[in-house]
């Protein structure tokens, strides 16, 4: 598991994030965290952490448009 900084506006926006990012292939679960403005990502095995990284941004951008997430 790996810890992201993320830039968030609201809980719900925090959720909707989680929601995008667990739907991500490669993705076992991600937490969103608005209090800590973190986001945890547990992978599969043998995933590609900066590419599915890259996917899960592309995911929560599509949410979220002003969210950020510190790779």
């Amino acid at each position: 598991m790996k810890k992201y900084g993320i830039e968030v506006d609201c809980a719900n926006c925090a959720l909707k994030m989680e929601e995008a990012a667990n739907k991500v292939p490669g993705v076992v679960k991600a937490t969103v965290s608005f209090m800590t403005q973190k986001m945890k990502v547990e992978f599969e095995e043998g995933a590609d952490e900066t590419a599915v990284m890259q996917e899960v941004l592309k995911a929560c951008k599509k949410v979220e448009a002003d969210c950020e997430i510190f790779l």
